[in-house]
C-alpha cells in the first residue's frame, strides 16, 4: 500500500493573506484589514484599545491590504500550481467581497464574478477547488453592529451567504470547509469570531457563546450544501495540536487531557453532532449560558460534516511543575518546550512523528475521512545572486511529514483524502503579519515593509514537490 490512487496533492492559501485589493470592486472592510498594523507586526489580540483604534481610524500600513496581489495575479499563480501538478487548490472566499457589510440586501456581483473566474481558471488547468467559507475574516460592520459571532443574528446572515455561494458555484466547487481553525477562537476571539471583549471576566462566556453560534451556522451550511449541491462533500477544520505530558506524572497527563479535549470540543460537535459530556458539565458549573436551544441541538445532531480537515505545524508539551519555566514559543496554545524536538526560526517545534500520532488520534476519534489542509515550515529565505532560492530546510520538513502521512495510511489504516501544503505561494503570515515568514514553493518579491515588485519565482522546493506529486508520494 501507498498513497491511494486519486490522492489530492496541492497547496493552500487564504483570501485575506493573499488577495489584497481590499476595497476593490465593492469589497467591504473586513476584520483582517485592521488587525495587522505596523511594519510586519500584528496587533495584540487581547489589546482591545489598539484593535478599536484600528477599526475607527484604520490608517497606516496593514500588510494584508495589498498582500501578494493574488486578486490580480491569480492566473499566473494557478499556472505555476498547474506546473507543479496540483490536483487540488485550497483557498477561501472573502465574505466581505460577497456581502460587503455582511447584512446587505443583495450580494456584490463583482465579488461573485471574481470567484467565478478564479474557479474557472483552476478547473481549466485540471485543479479542483477546495473552498473555505470563512477564514478569519468578515465585514467589520458585523463587529460594529452585532459584536460579531457573539450575536445569534449572524447565524441567518451566514446561512444566506452560504446559500448564495452554493447556488453560484455548485457546478464548480464540490468540496467545502465551513470555518477555518474554529478552535483558535478560544485564543484569538477578535480574529476568530469578530467579537470585541473589553472585560476579561467576560471573555470565556462570550467566546463560548460565539463559538456555539458558529457551530449552528456551520451545521446549517452543511444542510444547505447537501441539499443544493448533489454529491458535494463539506468538512470542518481544526488547528490540530497534539499535546505531550512533560513527564509521566499523573498531573501532567491530566493536564494534557484537559488541553486536548478542549482543543477538539468544537470539532466533536461538528463531526459527532453533540457537545461532549464534560463540556456540558463545565458550562453548567461555571454558570455559562451559551444560548443553546432544543432546535440547535437538533440541527447539530442532524447535520454533521462529511470529513475532518486540519492544520498541523507542530506539537506541544504541558507541565504542572512550576519549576519548568522554558515556555513554548511561536504558538498561541501555551505549554513548555519539548527538549527532544528542534524548533523553527519562530519557535514552532518540528515533529514529523507527531503528524502520524495526530492522524491516528483523529481517525480513531471520528472515524471519518481526514484531510491535511495546512502543513508547512515558516522560514526566512535567501535569494541567491542567480535568483535561486535553495530551501533545503523546507524540503526536509515536508519530506519527513509526508513520510509520516504514508505510515499513517499504510500501517494505521487512516483514510486520508489529501494534502495541501500551506502557503504554496508566499503570503502574509496570519500570526505575525510578516512577509519574511515564508512557506511557499513560489517566492514573492516583497518585504516586511511592503517594498518589492511582487514578481514570482520558483524555489528549489517547487521542483521537489512537482516530483512528489508526479510520483504520488513515492519520490521524496
Amino acid at each position: 500500500m501507498s498513497f491511494p490512487k486519486g490522492f489530492l496533492w496541492g497547496g493552500a492559501i487564504a483570501a485575506h493573506q493573499a488577495e489584497g485589493a481590499y476595497l476593490e470592486d465593492g469589497k467591504g472592510v473586513a476584520t483582517c484589514d485592521v488587525m495587522h498594523g505596523g511594519k510586519g507586526r500584528v496587533a495584540e489580540m487581547s489589546d482591545m484599545k489598539a484593535i478599536r483604534a484600528n477599526i475607527e481610524n484604520p490608517q497606516g500600513y496593514f500588510p494584508e491590504r495589498v498582500a501578494v496581489d493574488f486578486y490580480h495575479r491569480y492566473k499566473e499563480d494557478i499556472a505555476l500550481f498547474a506546473e507543479m501538478g496540483f490536483k487540488v487548490f485550497r483557498t477561501s472566499i472573502s465574505w466581505a467581497r460577497i456581502f460587503p457589510n455582511g447584512d446587505d440586501a443583495q450580494p456584490n456581483e463583482k465579488g461573485l464574478a471574481f470567484y467565478d473566474s478564479l474557479f474557472d481558471e483552476c478547473l481549466k488547468r485540471g485543479i479542483e477547488p477546495l473552498v473555505t467559507m470563512s477564514h478569519w475574516e468578515m465585514s467589520i460592520n458585523l463587529t460594529k453592529k452585532y459584536n460579531g459571532w457573539a450575536s445569534r443574528e449572524l447565524i441567518p446572515l451566514f446561512e444566506r451567504y452560504a446559500k448564495t455561494i452554493f447556488a453560484r458555484y455548485k457546478d464548480k466547487v464540490k468540496r467545502w470547509l465551513t470555518f477555518n481553525e474554529i478552535n483558535m477562537s478560544f485564543h484569538m476571539p477578535s480574529l476568530g469570531v469578530g467579537a470585541l471583549i473589553d472585560d476579561p471576566a467576560q471573555k470565556e462566556a462570550m467566546t463560548l457563546r460565539a463559538c456555539h453560534n458558529q457551530l449552528v451556522a456551520s451545521a446549517l451550511a452543511v444542510k444547505a450544501c447537501h441539499e443544493m449541491i448533489p454529491g458535494a462533500k463539506i468538512g470542518c477544520m481544526v488547528a490540530a495540536m497534539t499535546t505531550y505530558p512533560y513527564t509521566c506524572r499523573p498531573e501532567d497527563v491530566w493536564e494534557k487531557t484537559l488541553m486536548e479535549r478542549r482543543n477538539y470540543a468544537l470539532t466533536d460537535v461538528q463531526a459527532q453532532g453533540k457537545y461532549p459530556a464534560w463540556f456540558d458539565r463545565y458550562v453548567e458549573k461555571q454558570n455559562i449560558d451559551i444560548g443553546k436551544t432544543a432546535d440547535d441541538e437538533r440541527i447539530l445532531r442532524e447535520h454533521t460534516v462529511d470529513f475532518v480537515s486540519f492544520s498541523y505545524y507542530c506539537t506541544n508539551a504541558v507541565s504542572t511543575d512550576p519549576a519548568v519555566t522554558d515556555k513554548s514559543q511561536g504558538n498561541v496554545f501555551g505549554g513548555v518546550q519539548n527538549p527532544y524536538l528542534k524548533s523553527s526560526e519562530w519557535g514552532w517545534q518540528i515533529d514529523p512523528l507527531g503528524l502520524r500520532i495526530t492522524l491516528s488520534f483523529l481517525y480513531d476519534r471520528y472515524q471519518k475521512p481526514l484531510f491535511i489542509v495546512e502543513n508547512g515550515l515558516g522560514a526566512k529565505d535567501t535569494v541567491e545572486a542567480d535568483g535561486s532560492v535553495n530551501d533545503d530546510y523546507r524540503i526536509e520538513y515536508l519530506r519527513e511529514h509526508i513520510k509520516a502521512m504514508k505510515a499513517a495510511i499504510e500501517e494505521d489504516g487512516v483514510d486520508l483524502m489529501g494534502y495541501t501544503a500551506w502557503g504554496c505561494v508566499d503570503i502574509i503570515s496570519a500570526s505575525t503579519g510578516e512577509m519574511s515568514k515564508r512557506y511557499g514553493f513560489i517566492y514573492v518579491d516583497k518585504d516586511d515593509e511592503g517594498n518589492g515588485t511582487l514578481n514570482r519565482s520558483r524555489k528549489k522546493s517547487f521542483f521537489w514537490y512537482k516530483d512528489v506529486i508526479a510520483s504520488n508520494g513515492e519520490k521524496l
